[in-house]
């Protein structure tokens, strides 16, 4: 047993490859996959924590498992750690050079993991467009956009840029709709009539209960918006153009006339 676990696989200079190192790195590397499942089971089956937060937790264990597993795998294959990061270290500052973007991705999966602004299911609008997260990784985060099309995102575009996350602490968000109305309008009547249909539409919160505001003065109108609550954040365009349509419909049954725009022009007679 001995002779064939000393079996030289390898022989170059002054590294040999024996079969027992091929041996204890795949053994190594079933522990590690064992105690990664296990660990895995155990995060996901917590009470206390949220989606989320186990998704972040499980990450960062897989990424600091594999981290080390990677540096002990080649102790056990026979290589010496610290002259190979001295041989090498000249040729990393040149793969850092030209891998600078690929280490910045990193440096902020890591960022986006670990102070939990950004979490999986959280809805965030980017550039002006909104997305549901979908998964953190290493380098990039995948996102389902409002048209079900998937975008893979470098994770340096979400530490760089504004990110407005619709659903941080789990909190619903508020949404209007501006409406113009008629000089002559009622305007009590009209602030009533809109209020009641937001609020009898079956994707509005009750609470907090939507509210209607005088907004201002304008040159043809006077200019309303009606806010409302909804936790249906990835349509709420569609949402907004339901209300709209109900919203038109019950302005016309109490006679509430949206103006077109009115220009007055005047005509100099110069005979």
């Amino acid at each position: 047993m001995n002779e064939i676990l000393s079996y030289e696989l390898l022989e170059t200079g002054n590294y040999t490859l024996r079969i027992s190192n091929v041996f204890s790195v795949l053994f190594y590397i079933a522990i590690i996959i064992i105690i990664a499942f296990i660990l895995k089971k155990l995060i996901y089956k917590s009470k206390h924590l949220d989606i989320p937060k186990k998704f972040t937790i499980n990450k960062l264990i897989h990424y600091v498992l594999t981290t080390i597993s990677v540096v002990i795998c080649l102790h056990l294959l026979g290589f010496n750690i610290s002259v190979l990061l001295a041989g090498s270290a000249a040729l990393l500052v040149g793969i850092g050079f030209g891998l600078q973007n690929l280490f910045s991705d990193f440096i902020s999966g890591i960022i986006l993991l670990l102070d939990g602004t950004l979490s999986v299911n959280d809805y965030i609008e980017v550039n002006g467009e909104i997305y549901q997260v979908q998964e953190i990784n290493f380098r990039t985060t995948r996102l389902i956009g409002r048209d079900e099309n998937y975008v893979i995102m470098p994770n340096s575009e979400l530490t760089a840029n504004k990110v407005e996350n619709w659903t941080y602490d789990k909190i619903s968000s508020r949404f209007k709709i501006n409406i113009g109305v008629e000089y002559s309008t009622d305007v009590e009547l009209m602030m009533t009539t809109v209020q009641i249909v937001t609020q009898n539409h079956a994707k509005v919160l009750q609470a907090p209960k939507p509210f209607v505001r005088f907004e201002d003065y304008g040159n043809s109108a006077l200019h309303f918006s009606v806010y409302f609550y909804s936790n249906e954040i990835f349509r709420i365009e569609n949402i907004k153009s339901e209300l709209r349509v109900e919203i038109f419909k019950a302005l016309k049954k109490n006679n509430i006339g949206i103006p077109f725009p009115q220009r007055v022009v005047h005509i100099k007679n110069n005979t």
